[in-house]
């Protein structure tokens, strides 16, 4: 009962909610610098009152973003026009006089407030989410878990390469890092349970910690591995009218996460020692667990179809067929719902798609639209990275300063999207003000791929936290298998950027 009162009245989101505001006043009450518009500074404000409503999680990530919907009708709404393009909806564009002092108007910050739901990435988000959705109306994730697992065997250490390789493969089909942490991290259990081994136990650390940072390695390898990435792209798409494609994306970013797979399992193994280097029964469990699925079903064998057509379609983009991935994706959707041909109806997914999510999503593109089109996002960039002198380094170093940066930086906060929607503008302006020109596509995926680490703290990610609640590891666990991966990784990311991405014309 008393740690119960200690943790009410350790509650401190009510004084965060007020922190908040009271920054979002600060910033909208402080004179206007005069090389930033009044809505470039407005932006900003809304930008640090998202910050510490995304890092404290004082409410949910929906409500957050209903409240910045409503700041920017309001604080954008009632901002003066200045000099902005037809882009912000400008109703100078269409010809209209206007007075001197005359205001946006809500109309035209309702509009942009809701701009990232015209995003195709927010289209491909909301399928993706569907796809999951549909593996695990079907149990086909894990049935494609159990088989991996029914290969490797008993021994200790190939049940934790089995985890990395389970989670590379789901990585593929099952676009949500929470949906496949969530069909790995079961049967592991029920493999510890089998030996006879505690909840708590290293042989448990080991294996679910294994599988997280498994899934947090190949959100960078595949670009539908991850909702942030959609995030990137989104912004990519909109800044510099170009696209990276499936299989670009890969070229990009599955050669690091293969050697960071690898890393993976030597860390793992020897910096958590499990009680045993053998798992008796542990094999027949899962054997036995399949046969519990029973034989493949029809509705199973169409979602396999789907989803090995969906992969063919993403991986040849732009190489053998015109239809981007947003598009594809909508497609098998339409035909996953289609009755007598697809697998699920609309009743069986509504109650299990996470529509916040998606609300989530797209604010958070509107956000990152709003700071890009009012110089909001590259003001910052200037005063935040201006003092370091980046555009008189050599690129190397650059990548080497942010990445440090970024890496930091997530430390306080929960969702890699919410980081992507603060970050990823700036990373934008901050390539104009490098004038990397060509490198500039560049230079934000390999941010953007930092932003996909998840490997220090459980809060880092969705799928850490996860793994978090099933009691199976502390903190101090997670943080001792974290620090090798995190540094490693970093350097990973420079050898890349110095050799590999260089070579292709990344950078």
């Amino acid at each position: 009962m008393d740690m119960e009162k200690a943790k009410k009245k350790l509650n401190l989101k009510p004084v965060w909610i007020v922190v908040s505001f009271i920054v979002l006043f600060a910033i909208a009450l402080m004179p206007t610098p005069a090389s930033l518009p009044v809505m470039g500074k407005m932006a900003l404000a809304i930008l640090a009152f998202a910050v510490i409503m995304w890092v404290t999680e004082a409410v949910s990530y929906p409500v957050s973003s209903t409240m910045i919907v409503a700041l920017i009708i309001m604080l954008i709404g009632f901002s003066p026009i200045e000099k902005l393009g037809p882009s912000m909806g400008n109703p100078m564009a269409a010809g209209k006089p206007l007075a001197e002092d005359a205001l946006f108007g809500t109309q035209n910050a309702l509009k942009l407030a809701f701009s990232g739901f015209s995003s195709s990435a927010v289209a491909l988000v909301a399928a993706a989410l569907f796809l999951a959705t549909a593996m695990q109306v079907t149990n086909l994730h894990k049935r494609l878990a159990l088989l991996v697992l029914s290969i490797v065997g008993n021994k200790t250490n190939a049940v934790v390469a089995g985890s990395i390789i389970v989670s590379i493969i789901l990585a593929f089909f099952v676009p949500s890092a929470t949906a496949r942490a969530g069909a790995v991290v079961p049967i592991l259990l029920g493999m510890v349970t089998a030996f006879g081994a505690k909840k708590d136990s290293r042989l448990a650390a080991l294996l679910v910690i294994t599988a997280v940072q498994a899934v947090s390695i190949w959100n960078i390898g595949i670009k539908t591995g991850a909702a942030q990435n959609m995030v990137a792209m989104g912004f990519i798409n909109k800044t510099f009218n170009e696209d990276v494609s499936w299989g670009e994306w890969f070229m990009y970013a599955a050669p690091w996460s293969v050697i960071m797979s690898i890393v993976l399992y030597f860390v793992m193994i020897n910096v958590i020692k499990p009680e045993t280097s053998e798992i008796e029964g542990g094999k027949e469990l899962v054997k036995a667990q399949l046969a519990e699925l029973g034989p493949v079903t029809p509705k199973e064998w169409r979602l396999i179809a789907i989803s090995v057509a969906l992969l063919f379609f993403w991986a040849t983009e732009g190489k053998f067929h015109p239809i981007d991935s947003s598009s594809i994706t909508l497609i098998a959707l339409a035909i996953m719902l289609t009755p007598k041909v697809g697998v699920f109806s609309w009743g069986d997914v509504e109650k299990l798609i996470p529509w916040g999510t998606i609300i989530v999503f797209a604010i958070g593109i509107s956000l990152g639209n709003l700071l890009l089109q009012t110089t909001g996002a590259q003001w910052l960039s200037d005063k935040t990275f201006g003092i370091m002198g980046l555009e008189h380094l050599p690129l190397l170093a650059t990548i080497a300063l942010i990445t440090v940066f970024n890496i930091l930086i997530h430390l306080g906060f929960a969702s890699a999207t919410s980081l992507s929607s603060a970050l990823i503008p700036v990373f934008i302006a901050l390539t104009s003000t490098l004038g990397l020109k060509d490198n500039a596509i560049g230079f934000v995926l390999i941010q953007q791929f930092v932003i996909s680490f998840g490997f220090l703290l459980p809060v880092s990610a969705p799928q850490n936290m996860l793994a978090y609640g099933t009691g199976t590891f502390t903190v101090k666990d997670f943080l001792k298998a974290g620090i090798p991966l995190t540094i490693i990784a970093y350097l990973l990311i420079l050898l890349f950027s110095a050799t590999y991405w260089k070579w292709i014309g990344l950078i």
